[in-house]
Order: structure tokens, then sequence, then C-alpha cells
């Protein structure tokens, strides 16, 4: 099977040059081979699929192409396991509005992808379905938590796919399985329909494997919704009519505070080229601070903040109002008992935390002290997009462990702000891109670019330049 960019496939499937249904049925054969390699998959909704591509071709770049969802997007009569026990006989009576979304533009979904339990995690490895392999090296994770959308990306079995990211759960699976992945602003995309978890970080986002591509997805998902109050009113550039390559008017921090804690000879060299390329093409670079004090911070705050709001969130999973129930003498027992029986252990962590912070007694030294936290962190970021349009770093310290490897020092600098700092993105509000910027140990790394609220144009186009001098596009990893 033959991997395509959306505009390619929109051209061949418009000229006949591909049999749409032919394509397809090559499709579902790869799937079912992919899902063999990769375990990324909790459903595939091949009926679906061919239901969609029964509608007439159109002009529209989106029309009969196929895409992933990962499975916190609320999918009408389609399974939504937010890959939970909690859930894993949910079947929505409704679909997200983004969903609804890319329906109008004829696209046709794939199947739902595997995640990290509830989106609550940074492997993948807490799915129900178990752990999704890399692409690249499946020994290796994907990244989470929208890990299975990120590897079937990787795997070439699909233009694009959908991810959500409260902290960089679409950004590090992204730079993991070297492709692209972007979050736009906060209330740029309706998240109604998405099943949260942290209302005030959360973003929808995408994967794909070349700019251009990502410019499509999100002018399609983008645009006020009156069921999300916290979506915006601001027009949709056309995002794709406005790429260039001209990047010469920018000026770009590069965040050395986070730079300078690698420790990887080869991810350092693979970074240091981006600085330099960026250079050769007009930018204006240069380097930045961010307090170290403040960056220490990013970890503990995101901690308490997210698992705070989480805690809020999934109350209702208590097996009465939803959720897989189980037994009890009283109403409080069925609760406990499916509860017990519904999370795994880290999710139970997390509520624990969760619970803790926001305890009267707690609240205000630590709910409200995070909040507080956040918002040192947030003045601190905008004062240096009062000086540059682009903040650049890279996305993380090394390539996407083992699976069966656990971190050897959470407490380090390399692990708190290097392993961290895209959450940087979430506190603020803005928008920020993952692309690849090269290989090491014959595995993908790649840099983050963020910009100001609102300024999706311009961190695409500064993704775009880059992209197209690197040549690290349109990649993808079929087999072992």
């Amino acid at each position: 099977m033959v991997t395509h960019t959306i505009e390619e496939l929109h051209e061949l499937f418009k000229s006949g040059e591909l049999d749409v249904k032919e394509y397809y049925k090559e499709l579902f054969e790869e799937a079912k081979k992919q899902q063999e390699r990769l375990n990324a998959f909790v459903t595939i909704t091949e009926d679906e699929a061919y239901k969609a591509i029964e509608a007439p071709m159109t002009d529209d770049l989106l029309s009969h192409i196929p895409y992933v969802l990962k499975d916190n997007y609320n999918t009408k009569g389609i399974k939504t396991t937010a890959s939970s026990k909690m859930l894993a006989d949910y079947v929505p009576v409704f679909n997200a509005h983004v969903v609804d979304l890319l329906n109008k533009h004829g696209v046709s979904l794939v199947g739902k992808a595997s995640m990290d339990e509830l989106a609550m995690g940074g492997t993948n490895k807490s799915a129900l379905t178990g752990p999704v392999h890399n692409p690249w090296d499946t020994r290796r994770i994907s990244g989470g938590s929208s890990g299975g959308s990120a590897a079937l990306v990787a795997s070439g079995l699909i233009p694009f796919a959908l991810g959500s990211d409260t902290g960089d759960s679409i950004r590090k699976p992204a730079g993991f399985c070297g492709i692209v992945g972007f979050k736009p602003t906060w209330g740029r995309i309706s998240r109604y329909g998405v099943i949260p978890y942290a209302s005030s970080l959360d973003h929808v986002g995408a994967f794909t494997r070349n700019v251009r591509d990502m410019a499509i997805v999100t002018e399609a998902l983008a645009g006020r919704d009156n069921r999300d109050m916290t979506s915006s009113n601001r027009e949709v550039p056309h995002y794709l009519d406005n790429l260039t390559t001209d990047i010469s008017n920018l000026k770009i921090g590069v965040l050395t505070t986070v730079s300078n804690e690698v420790r990887n000879e080869e991810v350092k060299k693979t970074f240091e080229n981006v600085v330099e390329t960026l250079k050769s093409l007009g930018a204006t670079v240069e380097d930045v601070e961010m307090d170290k004090k403040l960056m220490k911070t990013l970890l503990p705050t995101y901690t308490i903040i997210a698992n705070s709001e989480a805690t809020s969130n999934h109350s209702c999973l208590d097996g009465v109002k939803y959720g897989d129930r189980q037994q009890g003498d009283t109403p409080d027992d069925v609760m406990i008992n499916s509860r017990t029986d519904g999370f795994g252990d880290h999710i139970k962590r997390r509520f624990i935390l969760g619970n803790l912070a926001l305890a009267t007694e707690n609240q205000e030294k630590m709910f409200r002290k995070a909040q507080r936290v956040r918002r040192l962190v947030v003045d601190e970021l905008n004062k240096i997009y009062e000086n540059y349009d682009i903040i650049i770093a890279p996305n993380g310290g090394g390539v996407a462990p083992l699976i069966d490897e656990a971190a050897e020092d959470y407490l380090s600098d390399e692990y708190i702000i290097l392993e961290n700092w895209l959450c940087l993105a979430n506190f603020a509000g803005t928008p920020s891109i993952s692309i690849p910027s090269g290989f090491v140990d014959n595995m993908p790394v790649a840099v983050n670019i963020s910009g100001r609220i609102f300024e999706e144009q311009t961190v695409l186009n500064c993704a775009y330049a880059l992209e197209e001098a690197l040549g690290f596009k349109n990649q993808y990893k079929r087999e072992d």
C-alpha cells in the first residue's frame, strides 16, 4: 500500500487514477497488519468507512480521506472507551463537535485509537488494551496519551489522526514517532463531546506527516461552537493558503533554560542544526531564558491542577450515572466497588491527589497556590512574547524509551525541566507544534515551535519553512 499526503490522495481520487473502494480494501488489510504490530486500535470501523465513501466525491480536500480518532472523542453508535475499563461498553448517542465537522467535509473514519487511560499518562502503557508500540522500533513506546493516533499516522496507514493535549499528549508522541503534532490556541477548536482530562488545560489537536496537511486539518476543525462556551468567536484564517517559507521577518527565541539541560550529544547536535537552519532562513534567532526556579515548578503545578480538575470532571464515573456498575448493598458500596474495579491504579492515585488538593482544608495551600504559580509562569512566558514571535526548544532529551524501561531519575533538572516544559503552552493556551528534526540511534527526535495565542499561522509558517529546509517530512515506518 502506497502512502500519500492529503493533497496527493485527493488528486488521485478525483482524477480516478486511484479507485476509492480498492484503496480502502488495501487500507483495511494493512490496518489489520498494523494492529498486530502496533496494538494501536481500540476499534476498527470498517463498516463506517465504507458508508462514508458511498457519498459522491467533492472538491473538498478532505473528501473520502481516511482518518483515526483518539478514543476519547464521542462517536454516535461507536464504542468510545477512553481506554478505561470503566467505559469499556460505553456507546455514545452523539458525536463530538469536531467529528460532525469532519463528516461534513466527507472524511472516512477508519477507527478509534488507543490512549493512556482517560488521557492520564505519557506512555500509552496504561491503555485497557495494553501498550502501543512505536512503528520505528516496536520495543519502544509511542508516547502518550495520544499514542495510538501517533503510531497509526507514523505507520503510514492514514494521513491524519486527532488527539488531545493536556500537557504534551500530542506533541511528545509526535516527536517519538517522527511526525507532526499540533495543538492550536485554547479555544480555537471546540472540545464539545471530547471526554475531558483537565478543562483549563485540554486542547483538541492533530497528527500529520507534514505541515501542509496540518494546515488543512486545523482549518477544518477550527471555529466557534455554541455548545462549548470556551470556543473562540475569532475568524479562522485560511491556514493552507497563507503558508509561506519566508520567515525572514520572524524573531525567534531559543529557550536555553530547556536546551541547556540536554545531555545526549546527538540530540544537542540536531537542535544546534535547527538553530543554524533558522538563521540561514533569515530569521532573527537569539537566546532567551526563563527563571529556572520557576521552570522547576512546572511539573508539580501541572500535577496538582490537572489531577484536581480530573477528579471533578470524572466524579460522574461512579457506576450509577455512568460507567461499568459493580454490585453493592448500598449506593455508596456500588460507587466504591465500581470505581475500585473500573480504574487502573495510576488513575486512582491521581484521583486521591486531586481530592487531597481540593479538600476544604487544603485548597488554599495546594490547588489555589498551584493556580497562582501557573499565573506567575504564564506572566514570565508572555514577557518573552513581547519581544519574540516564536519560542523553540528540543521536544525532549532523547528518543522514545523502551516499553519496559523506567526513567532513572525523576528529580534531575534534565527530567523536571526538559521532559515537562511542553506544558508551558497548555498553561498559557498558546499554539504549539512539534516537527521531526533528525534521527538519533535510528529513532526520530523533534523540535517544538510555540507562538502567541491565536497566531497559529505564524507557528505553522515557521514549522513549514523549517520542515522544507530540514527535509524530515512525510516520514513513516511500516516494517520492523
